[in-house]
């Protein structure tokens, strides 16, 4: 029989949807599944975005240019600019979702073997954009008692070698909800300058911070032109998972001719996605107010629930819709899946992500879940009241 590949064998499951099945078997007892286990929004997608794909005359659906259409980088720059973000239509390429982007990112500046610097928890994927890439993710570990803040320079520059060929970060953080400070930016600045490597900066969660503090972006770094690579997605921004739209985004014109070359082997983004993206630039800045001040509301009834909890550690986010929950359980994976296949109150369960795959470290994390407040707050109340009743009765077992 022939074999699979030693990279398929070692591409991990996703911590996110590998629970799915155990879900589908609360579901079929008549259990209601709250889902705090994935990103998904539940804001309504901008109208302006809808409706221009709706009643489309297009006789044939061509291949766009394997930037993306001209219109929408346009219009594209024009937005980042408007943001304080000075980037040109070069300096973009539109991709199938932030993760070609990320995949782009990694092709361009990294050979087998090359190693990337990653903060973690870290979103999981980048273990398995990585795998795919034949990159080896070097971890650095930052911890719930900080807020998961940026770990010391001196705990990266001692994990730097001749393979090392960029750091990735991911602010506002998925799965932690930090957001790095303006300090923290210039000394990831400093250190990548110092040994001349890639600054790739994961921003889509970029507007959602709750309590007056400003983003900084890789793009906005003076003297960090060459070494910055931005992703970026209409996911979370406009509500738009589904769309798979994101961008590259540099100044450096051969990481940028470099990606191209990668643009064109998959020929072109989506058509109607794109068409769907460029309308949702027009969303109103009352769409986002409103957005905000939801997300903000939610943060503070899930946290404040939370800690009503005995024994539980959580960390305030301070962007992005996620945090990670220190749990006084013994394993987080085996008490997630036990949640949906053994567990109800009132025959309502919840579903969340064990945060173990969120590291690369081996043994990190253990009893650690990331929980995405993408829900009501009324509904975000009962899941947590369930997961009280449930730690109670899993620690009784």
């Amino acid at each position: 029989m022939p074999k699979i590949s030693n990279k398929g064998r070692q591409m991990p499951e996703s911590p996110i949807r590998k629970l799915v099945p155990y879900a589908d078997i609360a579901k079929k007892k008549g259990n209601k599944v709250y889902h705090l286990n994935i990103g998904q929004p539940d804001i309504k997608t901008p109208e302006v975005a809808m409706n221009s794909i709706k009643n489309l005359d297009i006789k044939v659906l061509e291949y766009s240019h394997s930037a993306g259409f001209e219109s929408y980088r346009i219009k594209l720059s024009q937005y980042y600019k408007e943001h304080g973000l000075p980037i040109d239509v070069a300096d973009i390429i539109i991709t199938t979702g932030g993760s070609e982007a990320l995949l782009f990112a990694m092709g361009s500046t990294m050979d087998t073997d090359d190693e990337i610097i990653i903060p973690e928890p870290f979103y999981a994927n980048y273990n398995g954009f990585s795998t795919a890439s034949g990159v080896k993710v070097v971890p650095v570990i930052s911890t719930i008692d900080t807020g998961f803040a940026l770990p010391p320079i001196a705990d990266f520059e001692k994990l730097i070698t001749s393979k090392t060929k960029a750091i990735l970060i991911c602010n506002p953080g998925n799965p932690t909800g930090y957001l790095y400070s303006k300090e923290e930016m210039l000394q990831l600045a400093a250190l990548v300058k110092k040994h001349d490597l890639f600054l790739i900066a994961d921003e889509v969660y970029r507007e959602f911070t709750y309590d007056g503090d400003i983003h900084y972006s890789v793009m906005n770094m003076p003297g960090l032109e060459e070494h910055a690579i931005m992703i970026d997605s209409v996911s979370k921004r406009y509500s738009m998972c589904g769309a798979r739209i994101g961008c590259i985004v540099s100044k450096n014109k051969e990481v940028m001719a470099t990606a191209m070359k990668f643009a064109q082997a998959r020929l072109s983004p989506p058509t109607f996605a794109q068409i769907a993206s460029e309308a949702a630039l027009e969303t109103p800045q009352s769409y986002f107010d409103e957005v905000i001040t939801e997300y903000r509301g939610r943060r503070d009834t899930l946290i404040a629930e939370l800690n009503k909890i005995e024994g539980i550690k959580v960390a305030t986010p301070k962007g992005a819709f996620y945090c990670i929950a220190q749990l006084p359980i013994d394993n987080a994976d085996k008490f997630a899946q036990w949640l949906l296949e053994s567990y109800d109150l009132n025959g309502e369960t919840v579903m969340m992500a064990p945060a173990a795959g969120f590291y690369s470290t081996p043994g990190v994390g253990l009893n650690e879940v990331r929980i995405a407040y993408v829900l009501k707050k009324e509904d975000l109340i009962k899941s947590v009241a369930i997961l009280k009743d449930a730690i109670t009765v899993y620690n009784k077992l």
